[in-house]
């Protein structure tokens, strides 16, 4: 049986490791590099890196954090923030990135997923999906949430895996920096109807959040931010809780 994953996401800003609520309100939670360090140390499975201005300021992902981040760290890393080329995910990968998460790039150009894909191979090609549920319908959001699409949540899920996506990082906006857990019914919606993996990621506050992403939202891997930064839960113990509720995971 394949191990859930325990992900801690670092949204870099200005070189800070900042948190908000709801995309909203950002407070700064130290720097990513030692963060990144003590993560890894800590027995996370992966880290997933957001420069969540990068594409706002019509500018790259720093490559100066992915290096100095490789050189700390012996786990998977992902970065995203920004990226719209193959050349861009050339200097990713070739500074030490694992996986690249592309999120308005893809909905924009959704062609651009094929082209990753065929250029790297989907396992390290990740799609992030930022989504608020308006009215009874999840409609995908761009730009850092900043901007609305027309895309429905299940419908571009689908599209990204056909066109070759390795997985899928889902965020609910509506649940984000809540603590009030993860959006198990959408979750649990895209886990019975795509094949690749996805990530949960929005509203961890609570050991029992991350219990129910895998048990009713089928969730391949949790991802949180402040409930790490912070110090309220630790990866160890929320790992062996994990098991003790028979959710396999690597200690």
């Amino acid at each position: 049986m394949l191990t859930k994953r325990i992900i801690p996401c670092l949204d870099i800003k200005n070189g800070r490791t900042v948190k908000g609520v709801n995309f909203k309100g950002l407070r700064d939670a130290g720097d990513p590099v030692e963060l990144a360090k003590r993560y890894a140390n800590m027995g996370a499975d992966e880290l997933v890196f957001l420069d969540i201005s990068a594409t706002l300021e019509e500018r790259n992902t720093t490559l100066d954090m992915v290096l100095k981040v490789a050189e700390q760290i012996n786990i998977p890393f992902t970065v995203g923030g920004g990226i719209s080329s193959v050349a861009d995910v050339d200097r990713l990968l070739k500074s030490g990135a694992d996986k690249i998460s592309i999120n308005s790039s893809a909905i924009k150009q959704p062609a651009l997923i094929n082209e990753l894909s065929n250029t790297f191979g989907n396992q390290c090609i990740t799609v992030a999906i930022d989504a608020k549920e308006i009215n009874g319908e999840w409609i995908v959001h761009l730009a850092g949430g900043h901007i609305p699409s027309k895309l429905n949540l299940f419908e571009w899920a689908k599209e990204v895996e056909r066109r070759g996506a390795g997985e899928i990082l889902f965020t609910s906006m509506n649940n984000d920096g809540t603590k009030l857990g993860f959006a198990n019914k959408a979750l649990g919606q895209l886990s019975s109807t795509l094949n690749i993996p996805i990530i949960a990621s929005g509203g961890a506050g609570t050991i029992q959040h991350f219990i129910d992403s895998f048990k009713k939202g089928k969730a391949d891997a949790a991802l949180a931010a402040s409930v790490f930064h912070f110090n309220e839960i630790t990866i160890p113990a929320l790992k062996k809780e994990l098991q003790n509720n028979g959710i396999p995971v690597r200690l």
